[in-house]
């Protein structure tokens, strides 16, 4: 089930909205229907793999317990931490690298004549990587003292397993929420602000980001496109990998809104960025700040050499970058990130920016995108062909294949709107100040419009049938 399909939003959330604002307004009453709706929402994919999900969440309650039992920050609370740690990752491990790892060994051993391992394909429980990085991060913040260990079983597996978030993210933290499963606030316009929130996120994934898609497949499936085919592809793919997840946050925040839950934000206009340093400030920020708190400051962060400090901030954008997918474009995806925040770092950019600079922007934009092409692509060898018409200007006198008949015209004029509010986002926060009448004016006008256009986009996702999310795989 995702938010973006009509049994999400014509069944499973209304019914769930009138079971909660049925029970009494008693938070710990409330969690219990988050926490039965969250288990029902995640098994309608497999129910098997809710058994496992269960296990986690128990399994890093317990290691929390044990860890407060012992204290923050003393050995034997270090012992349980290690073996939190260590069971997370081999489980995270075992589902979502085997296929990769056996399907690499068996590559290396054919070419010397020997016969391929023979395996049951692991299938990989969706979210994984989302609960299992939440939960480490909650035994860490414990042993270290930043979060107290929750007494109520209850608080933590609905932390664990909120449906807004449950999939794709952001990735939360318990010290941040943890206030909110014991008291939170709920009115008629908290409600209306996360039903708003929650339209917009809807166009944007179902207007946006679905409608580029078959552009973004289809230059990346070309066998010899040309210099401007490679790039529109690459700008296609980005465009639509930002909408599709930023619409899937904006609709995380709204849904935790109508519930009182207040989530943090986990986009902050990325295209704007004037550095790769400061597109990490700005791009899947909770992923970024995860990194940060528990990678990099794990491998050291800034307290030993120069020299240290570098290979701490390679190596924590290499293991991002892992993260995201068992396949080798990922691994060299990671390593590009951590070159180019290397090399910056190298330089002194901070990524703190007060105005805007084109000469600044261009170069960013270019590495970014460059980037995408290696995110997106199915192997290195596919990625390497569009780097080729990207750079050494294959057929540079124009479009070969793309723009005679395989891009719609709804299809580029989507995109060319995308970049439109990519530009007024940009003006919002880089030019003047301009304010037309007064904010109660301005959420009127925004529903009046918003509500036909959620209309319209139910109607078109109807027609079409719902799409995952792009973040679903990782």
């Amino acid at each position: 089930m995702v938010f973006s399909s009509n049994v999400f939003l014509f069944l499973f959330l209304p019914l769930f909205l009138a079971v909660y604002y049925l029970v009494p307004n008693r938070a710990r009453l409330r969690n219990v229907v988050v926490l039965v709706a969250s288990y029902a929402f995640y098994a309608w994919w497999r129910v098997d793999f809710l058994l496992l999900f269960a296990a986690v969440t128990a399994f890093n309650y317990a290691i929390g317990q044990q860890i407060a039992r012992h204290g923050a920050q003393t050995p034997g609370a270090l012992r349980w931490l290690k073996l939190g740690v260590v069971v997370d990752l081999a489980v995270l491990g075992y589902f979502k690298y085997t296929n990769f790892g056996i399907e690499t060994f068996n590559g290396l051993v054919a070419n010397v004549g020997i016969a391929p391992f023979t395996w049951t394909h692991v299938l990989l429980p969706i979210g994984i990587s989302f609960y299992v990085f939440e939960s480490i991060s909650y035994i860490m913040d414990v042993y270290r003292g930043d979060a107290e260990a929750t007494r109520h079983p209850l608080d933590f597996a609905t932390f664990v397993s909120l449906f807004p978030h449950l999939i794709v993210g952001p990735i939360f933290r318990y010290k941040d929420l943890a206030g909110q499963f014991e008291h939170r606030t709920h009115s008629v316009a908290l409600f209306g602000q996360g039903a708003v929130r929650f339209m917009q996120g809807f166009l944007k994934k179902v207007l946006i980001a679905d409608t580029l898609a078959p552009l973004a497949n289809h230059c990346f499936s070309m066998a010899d496109p040309s210099t401007a085919d490679a790039w529109l592809g690459a700008i296609t793919y980005g465009t639509q990998l930002y909408f599709d997840f930023a619409g899937y946050t904006d609709m995380a925040i709204g849904l935790g809104l109508m519930m009182g839950f207040r989530f943090p934000e986990n986009f902050k206009r990325p295209f704007l960025s004037q550095s790769n340093t400061e597109f990490w400030r700005r791009w899947h920020i909770s992923l970024s700040n995860w990194l940060r708190d528990y990678v990099f400051f794990a491998l050291g962060g800034s307290r030993g050499s120069e020299s240290r400090t570098y290979v701490n901030v390679f190596m924590t954008f290499f293991l991002g970058g892992i993260w995201h997918g068992a396949n080798w474009t990922y691994v060299c995806w990671g390593a590009l990130q951590g070159s180019l925040i290397f090399v910056e770092r190298t330089q002194g950019v901070t990524g703190y920016v007060k105005t805007f600079r084109w000469r600044r922007w261009l170069p960013t934009f270019v590495c970014i995108m460059v980037s995408m092409v290696i995110f997106r692509a199915d192997s290195v060898a596919d990625a390497w062909r569009l780097y080729q018409a990207m750079f050494l200007l294959q057929h540079v006198g124009g479009f070969t294949d793309v723009l005679l008949g395989a891009a719609t015209h709804l299809q580029l004029t989507v995109l060319v709107i995308a970049w439109c509010l990519v530009l007024i986002e940009g003006l919002r926060e880089f030019g003047p100040k301009w304010s037309f009448g007064s904010p109660a004016l301005r959420s009127t006008a925004a529903v009046w419009l918003l509500v036909p256009a959620f209309v319209l986009t139910i109607l078109k996702l109807s027609a079409q049938g719902y799409s995952a999310f792009l973040y679903f795989q990782f």
